[in-house]
């Protein structure tokens, strides 16, 4: 239950994933997949700008400034594991760009429902962490969680239309 090519009209954010990881559990039959997605950088323009790091230039013996946040493309990893047996899929995403400044974490369960088994119960949680930013911090963090809201709608836009086209 993904978007299997990228770019799409409905996660224009993504540009790109690559499966770089698939096996199935002989003995449980979980399909396990680990996917490393490319994304447009979201982060506004401003706060791109005001986000800087000393950085040495060993070349020139000297001390630059250049903006951490300023890089064109952001890299996630999901990992998933599929059980047809019992009907839920796992899902957990972090973010490998910028771990030394953030961590950006997010875990989706897919299952049937216990009331009507033709519906999914879907939870998500998800974690933001920014430090190193000084007192940018803070603005970091709600912009993460402003950004990561939206997301959740969007991804329960993007399931129920896959679920939709597939299964009528």
């Amino acid at each position: 239950a993904f978007l299997s090519q990228y770019p799409s009209p409905m996660e224009k954010h993504v540009t790109a994933v690559e499966t770089v990881e698939e096996k199935t559990d002989s003995s449980t039959g979980i399909i396990y997949r680990r996917r490393i997605a490319k994304c447009q950088n979201v982060i506004p323009e401003i706060l791109r700008k005001v986000t800087k790091r000393n950085v040495v230039k060993f070349y020139k013996s000297s001390i630059s400034q250049v903006s951490v946040l300023k890089v064109p493309d952001i890299y996630m990893e999901e990992e998933s594991w599929l059980n047809m047996q019992k009907r839920n899929m796992a899902m957990k995403t972090h973010c490998l760009t910028w771990t030394q400044y953030a961590s950006l974490s997010e875990e989706s369960v897919f299952r049937e429902s216990s009331e009507n088994p033709n519906w999914t119960d879907f939870t998500q949680k998800g974690r933001i962490s920014v430090t190193g930013a000084g007192l940018l911090n803070c603005v970091l963090e709600a912009f993460a969680l402003s950004f990561l809201k939206q997301g959740v709608k969007k991804g329960i836009k993007i399931m129920e239309t896959l679920l939709q086209e597939q299964c009528g």
